[in-house]
């Protein structure tokens, strides 16, 4: 070990003074050392003595401590002189200079900034700290993207819905909703050192989501204070004030970079929302282009949601999010799937029970192998089974009822799982106690994806003019991302090595 160099620059000053001072000096290093030196309580004072009476004076001492009569007998200046002090001092300095050296590469290489003590507990980088700066950019896409939208909003306001009020009137309407925009902020930031973000951003989304979409519907000058101003502004504020603390954990050195590089996403939203509803209120009216608006920031919200926590729960619950998001599908238009290939009505309503039936095993059997080849593994193996069922089978289907009824039994065979080892699979990543909440957080996010997967379905089969392939291809590529996103949590968690128990 290497002495403080306080304590070798005085060690070294003694050699050239007085030897006779240096006896004294002997006693004060290692009483010094001991009690202010952190590591000075993991090594000897023998070894310590070493470094400024040298090796040959320590000889037969053990690790232990040794005896201060010892030390006082080796400094005396009967038994020093001058070429031994000569020699002393040539080691502190020495030693001196190696330290120093250290400390400057050290301070190179950890550059501190005022008022930051541990530089080095931040990551400032990696796949989990750029995610967080991804999933921020995400959130202010949506959330400065409407600030930054306003004058569009206003624009038209004044020229249609509230075209009796006066431009000063209306103005309250957004000035008030980027004062709750800032001002919660003092509220939320609180919640946020004590909570964490996932909750804020939840919170956030369900009001700006709620507020857009009330925009959409509204008509009255109170009708836009109500959603615009103060919805949309708590949201605002909800989502872009942890946004911007959570990339304060992941980075020191370069967080003006990350915070500048997540903070683009505001004038990124103030390009694309402008563009879209000037293009789209001609076309199909102010109420469904905001509506189409609110689906895109709820996407955005989306993806800030899962982004700014845990990335194998953010992985995880992505995965959820897209089996749900094609699960409902099929449970909702086998039987009308098969009326339009002709086959017989009381059979077509018949392949509902059949998949139900299949399902009743699929919820137990799976569960039962994932005690024992893993909760993730298992999974992975009923996703891939789902997907070969909807591609493999009912897409090519068509009028075959042996084909239809194959597709019935396996595919409620294995989407029995996506009920039943889903909350297993989100319990592996946490503790129990905070389970519930993990659990909850989880299907809050995936309950947007059961919302919008049937009429995302319907959408596409009626663009299809009652055509199911393009139906069925939305199905097997939810599939593929849950399927994915599954691959991706396991490999997170224990690598690429498929014989590991996950």
């Amino acid at each position: 070990m290497s002495l403080p160099i306080p304590y070798l620059r005085a060690a070294a000053a003694a050699t050239d003074e007085n030897c006779e001072k240096e006896k004294h000096l002997g006693h004060h290093v290692l009483d010094q050392t001991f009690s202010a030196h952190p590591r000075g309580q993991s090594e000897s004072k023998a070894e310590i003595s070493k470094q400024i009476i040298g090796d040959d004076q320590n000889e037969g001492t053990d690790t232990g401590l040794a005896p201060v009569p010892s030390l006082a007998h080796t400094l005396h200046p009967t038994n020093i002189d001058a070429e031994k002090c000569s020699e002393k001092r040539s080691r502190a300095v020495s030693a001196h200079n190696s330290i120093t050296d250290t400390a400057a590469h050290c301070t190179q290489q950890y550059p501190t900034i005022e008022g930051e003590n541990d530089a080095k507990s931040y990551p400032e980088g990696g796949l989990r700290a750029w995610l967080v700066v991804v999933g921020s950019f995400s959130g202010m896409v949506a959330s400065f993207g409407i600030m930054n939208t306003m004058g569009t909003f206003q624009t038209y306001l004044t020229t249609h819905q509230l075209a009796s009020y006066s431009p000063s009137a209306v103005g309250w309407i957004f000035s008030l909703y980027v004062f709750l925009s800032f001002f919660c902020g003092v509220q939320i930031g609180p919640i946020f050192d004590a909570k964490g973000p996932q909750w804020i951003v939840a919170a956030g989304t369900g009001c700006l989501l709620a507020g857009i979409v009330g925009v959409a519907f509204s008509t009255e000058f109170w009708h836009f204070i109500i959603t615009f101003s103060i919805l949309c502004g708590l949201g605002t504020s909800l989502i872009f004030t942890p946004a911007v603390a959570s990339i304060a954990h992941f980075f020191l050195i370069r967080r003006a970079n990350a915070t500048g590089i997540a903070a683009t996403g505001g004038s990124v939203g103030g390009i694309i929302f402008p563009l879209m509803l000037q293009s789209l209120f001609p076309r199909i009216g102010f109420r469904y282009s905001t509506l189409i608006m609110a689906l895109l920031i709820f996407f955005l919200l989306l993806l800030a949601n899962v982004l700014i926590r845990d990335k194998i729960f953010t992985l995880t619950t992505m995965g959820v999010f897209f089996l749900e998001w094609g699960l409902f599908v099929p449970l909702s238009f086998i039987s009308s799937y098969a009326l339009r290939n002709g086959i017989d009505p009381s059979l077509s309503y018949q392949l509902l029970a059949v998949v139900n039936a299949g399902s009743v095993f699929g919820r137990w059997l799976p569960g039962y192998v994932a005690d024992k080849l893993g909760r993730f593994n298992t999974m992975i193996i009923t996703l891939a089974m789902c997907l070969i069922c909807v591609l493999g089978l009912w897409l090519t289907a068509g009028g075959s009822l042996t084909r239809l009824c194959v597709f019935a039994v396996g595919f409620g065979f294995a989407s029995g799982s996506n009920i039943s080892l889903t909350p297993v699979c989100v319990g592996q990543l946490c503790d129990t106690e905070v389970f519930g909440r993990w659990y909850a957080t989880c299907y809050t996010i995936v309950s947007f994806g059961c919302l919008t997967g049937i009429p995302i379905a319907g959408k596409i089969l009626e663009y299809n003019h009652g055509d199911y392939w393009g139906l069925t291809v939305f199905t097997g590529l939810c599939y593929v991302a849950a399927l994915a996103c599954f691959i991706a949590a396991r490999v997170g968690k224990v690598g690429w090595d498929p014989r590991k128990i996950y």
